[in-house]
């Protein structure tokens, strides 16, 4: 007598989608953690350069105009937006432990890009460094200052960078490593046995160091 064979249960026929859903917000998540944290780096680095202090200093008769910088005001913003890139792409290279310490640098840096910013936001001693340059007096003072909006931009690029380091803790354990195809491709499958490499064609044997073989057909298993 053959045995009846059991309906197929709802569970069988469409397996929990759970596995699947983390995945797919692992990927979105890794791909709004570069993209925000590339354009936060790069408005760091680009507000850098821009002036964000005007002035005017007393020059004889005259008056001299005088500006600073990002640069001029202070150069931690952009020392830490490169960090904080070299962080973001470290992310994708480590583990485990070593990826939340990467994680949690990338946060620290844009946590302070955005502090320096605005503290550099309404700086006037960079504005006396340069009236000093200017007029050759070291008590050169400044007047009609204003301040551009550069380092508030200069924030926001920090904020970036704080958010993808954000992501990179929250879902980083999630993320793919870039190391983990070469490993693959070093360690052989067990049990395989190496293709018979022709000594005489050398274009074999690279091909077989290559995939991890022993290109000599020795078994690194066997005994002496």
């Amino acid at each position: 007598m053959s045995a009846v064979p059991q309906p197929r249960t709802e569970a069988a026929e469409n397996p929990p989608a759970e596995p699947a859903a983390r995945a797919g917000a692992g990927r979105r998540s890794l791909a709004v953690a570069l993209l925000i944290g590339a354009l936060g780096a790069a408005l760091v680095l680009l507000t850098g350069a821009q002036t964000w202090g005007e002035g005017r200093t007393g020059a004889g008769q005259g008056a001299l105009p005088v500006s600073a910088d990002g640069r001029d005001v202070t150069g931690l913003p952009a020392a830490l937006a490169v960090v904080g890139l070299a962080a973001l792409v470290a992310v994708l290279a480590v583990r485990r432990l070593g990826r939340t310490a990467v994680a949690a640098l990338l946060t620290l840096c844009g946590a302070a890009i955005v502090l320096t910013s605005v503290l550099g936001a309404t700086d006037t001693d960079a504005l006396r460094a340069e009236a000093a340059k200017a007029t050759g007096l070291a008590d050169a003072g400044v007047a009609h200052v204003s301040h551009t909006a550069w380092p508030w931009l200069s924030a926001v690029g920090g904020v970036l960078l704080l958010l993808a380091g954000l992501l990179a803790l929250r879902y980083g354990r999630g993320w793919p490593a870039m190391s983990g195809r070469y490993e693959r491709a070093e360690r052989p499958a067990r049990g395989r046995t190496p293709a018979a490499v022709d000594p005489d064609r050398p274009e074999e044997l690279w091909k077989a160091l290559d995939r991890g073989e022993d290109p000599t057909g020795e078994d690194p298993t066997r005994g002496d």
